[in-house]
C-alpha cells in the first residue's frame, strides 16, 4: 500500500471515529444506527464494514481512541509531578478533569454500552488497566522513595481507579457535583488508603 493511501485510509477511519463517537454518545450502543454514522459521513455502509468489519468492533475502536487521549493526557499530567506521589494525584486529576468536561463522552466510555453485557465489562477492564499502570507505576516509585508505606501498589492503583469509576458513574446518573469538585476530598481519601509515611509529612512540612 502507497504512503498516500495509507494516509488517506488513515483519515478515513479517523472521520468515522468522529462520526461514531457523536452517534453512540448521544444513543448508546443499542439504539445507535450504522447508516446514522454514514450519513454523517457521507461513506456507505459497506464502505464503513471495510474498516470496521462489525458495529461492535466501531464501538471498541470509539472507547480504544477516548481511552488513548485519556491515558495520554494522564501521562503528560504525571510528568509534570515534582515528585513520584504528586505525579500520580495529578494523572488522576487529569483523569477527572477530562471526564468532568466531557459529559457525553464520560458516558459513552462508562455506560453506554452495557447492553453488550460482557464483552462491554472486558473492554472496559483493559482500558481501565490502562489508567491503573500509570498510576501503579508512580506509586512504586512512591514506595521505593520513602513517601508512602510498603503496600500492594497494584492492588492501590485499581483502589484509585475504582474510586474514580464510582464517583464518574454516580455524577451521570444524578445531578450532583462533577468529578472534578469532588477531587480535592477524593485525593484525601485516597492517599489516606496508601498510608503516607511520618517522614513523608515531614519533607512536605519542611518544604512549606
Amino acid at each position: 500500500m502507497s504512503e498516500s493511501s495509507t494516509l488517506q485510509r488513515t483519515q478515513t477511519r479517523e472521520r468515522i471515529l468522529e462520526a461514531a463517537e457523536t452517534v453512540f454518545s448521544d444513543n448508546g450502543y443499542h439504539d445507535a444506527l450504522v447508516d446514522e454514522i454514514g450519513k454523517k459521513t457521507s461513506i456507505s455502509k459497506g464502505g464503513l464494514y471495510f474498516h470496521f468489519p462489525s458495529k461492535e468492533d466501531l464501538f471498541f475502536a470509539v472507547m480504544d481512541r477516548l481511552a488513548n487521549k485519556l491515558v495520554k493526557r494522564a501521562e503528560k499530567a504525571a510528568h509534570r509531578g515534582n515528585s513520584p506521589l504528586e505525579s500520580a494525584e495529578s494523572a488522576l486529576d487529569a483523569v477527572l478533569s477530562a471526564l468532568s468536561a466531557q459529559k457525553r463522552l464520560a458516558r459513552l466510555l462508562m455506560t453506554q454500552g452495557y447492553s453488550m453485557g460482557n464483552a462491554f465489562e472486558s473492554k472496559r477492564s483493559e482500558i481501565f488497566d490502562r489508567f491503573a499502570i500509570v498510576i501503579s507505576q508512580n506509586l512504586d516509585q512512591a514506595k521505593s522513595d520513602g513517601q508512602i508505606s510498603d503496600i500492594n501498589t497494584d492492588l492501590a492503583a485499581r483502589v484509585w481507579i475504582g474510586a474514580v469509576n464510582e464517583t464518574v458513574v454516580h455524577w451521570l446518573f444524578s445531578d450532583g457535583p462533577t468529578p472534578k469538585e469532588l477531587a480535592s476530598d477524593l485525593r484525601r481519601l485516597l492517599l489516606a488508603s496508601v498510608q503516607i509515611s511520618d517522614s513523608s509529612n515531614n519533607r512536605k512540612n519542611a518544604n512549606q
